[in-house]
């Protein structure tokens, strides 16, 4: 059975073993796997299994869902990607294949497979697993290099600016000019009143 082990620091251990149903991520209590932390929305995504096929569908999440670092709308997750939901980086496992090591960053272009080492035997009882440490890193020469990302800011086209608000701007306007209009009504019929004593 294929299951979702968390990566990211402070969850390091922590997994969640897929079903034949649809299982849903997220912050708040009522999905199938919920994450409580702030990067991930309330409802971030869905998984479900389509044939032997485990697909990932993000549900219009404020932070996005990624693959091995790519955003994705649906895609299939494969054993080993990772999956990163805002700042929470999980990886598929399938009991059938040995877990693989954990990413440095899940944008790091992937090697080339490697032969693998028979896997350590699980620890015995009473002795404490090993964690694993995500250590984020900086940016590459290459990528420097390469220029701007796609979706990052485009600094050249889109200077910061003060955002101005017209529509506020004439409800403060109307406002005033009908605060104008009662005071000029009142003062009017308290003249008519004092006239008429």
């Amino acid at each position: 059975m294929a299951k979702l082990v968390l990566l990211s620091a402070g969850l390091t251990g922590r997994s969640h073993e897929l079903n034949v149903d649809k299982t849903t991520i997220g912050r708040v209590e009522d999905n199938t796997f919920q994450i409580a932390e702030a990067s991930v929305s309330s409802h971030h995504c869905e998984i479900f299994l389509r044939g032997s096929d485990v697909v990932v569908k993000d549900l219009n999440s404020t932070n996005g869902t990624f693959i091995n670092g790519e955003k994705v709308g649906e895609s299939v997750l494969k054993p080993g990607q990772v999956l990163r939901l805002g700042q929470i980086e999980m990886r598929l496992e399938d009991a059938a294949m040995p877990a693989a090591p954990a990413l440095a960053h899940a944008s790091a272009p992937a090697a080339p497979a490697a032969p693998r080492a028979p896997s350590a035997p699980p620890p015995g009882p009473g002795k404490k697993p090993e964690s694993t440490l995500i250590v984020q890193r900086g940016v590459s020469l290459n990528e420097l290099e390469q220029g701007p990302r796609a979706g990052g800011f485009d600094t050249a086209s889109k200077a910061f600016s003060k955002k101005t608000n017209k529509v506020n701007k004439w409800f403060l306007i109307g406002g005033i000019v009908v605060f104008a209009l009662i005071l000029l009504v009142l003062l009017y019929a308290f003249s008519q009143v004092n006239k008429a004593h």
